[in-house]
């Protein structure tokens, strides 16, 4: 098993104001945690924790993050994890741009749009469920890749339908909705999705990645070299 690119006893000793991302470049989770701190303008230090060599499976790594999952963000003294509930966290911490509405109505519909993709799309198209299906119940890649590419259609009918006919999901600026759409676009081109019957999900992918946080918090941005 690999060691993470930091010593994870060196992290005791630093000040309790840096903010470390331990942070996988093709994760989508970690690329939402990535976009939402680039729109915040919240500087942070990225450790890689590759998933394909289990570094998030190191028993430093797992007695800080039970689930052993990337992202984790280490702020303020704290370790968090899970997308969301991270990105949730900044959101109160630093409030401009805001990820989701104070409006309950308009919270309540941007949550709706988020979960399409964080509880309902990503969850069975995740890397440990993918391998599960190659290495444990011995399916091809063929088969594998139908598998996601029939998820994500799924969950982008229904997030179609709810997307605006201008703009983004947030308006004039991105939201929660926004920052968890366009990591999933960029794995469903991976995976060789057609997107001809979501021309609103594109326009807005295409419009967000327009943006710098974007472009920044992109895959081949932090890829390590």
């Amino acid at each position: 098993m690999a060691t993470l690119a930091f010593p994870m006893a060196s992290l005791h000793n630093r000040r309790m104001t840096d903010i470390i991302l331990y942070d996988y470049w093709r994760s989508s989770a970690s690329y939402r945690v990535r976009i939402a701190l680039n729109l915040k303008g919240v500087a942070y230090q990225a450790v890689n924790t590759s998933l394909l060599e289990g570094d998030q499976k190191a028993p430093a790594y797992v007695a800080r993050n039970p689930q052993g999952f990337v992202p984790m963000l280490s702020i303020d003294g704290h370790d968090l994890n899970q997308s969301l509930a991270i990105i949730d966290y900044l959101d109160a911490k630093y409030d401009d741009p805001p990820m989701v509405s104070s409006d309950p109505a308009e919270r309540a519909e941007t949550l709706a749009q988020a979960l399409v993709i964080a509880a309902d799309i990503h969850p069975v198209n995740n890397l440990r469920i993918l391998k599960y299906l190659k290495n444990e119940l011995g399916q091809d890649q063929q088969v594998i890749d139908t598998w996601y590419r029939h998820w994500v259609a799924e969950g982008f009918v229904a997030l179609e339908a709810m997307a605006p006919d201008t703009g983004l999901f947030g308006g004039e600026q991105p939201n929660l909705a926004d920052v968890c759409l366009v990591p999933q676009i960029y794995n469903a081109r991976r995976f060789d999705l057609d997107l001809g019957a979501f021309p609103r999900l594109v326009r807005i992918d295409a419009a967000c990645n327009e943006m710098e946080a974007f472009q920044k918090a992109a895959p081949e941005a932090v890829k390590p070299a």
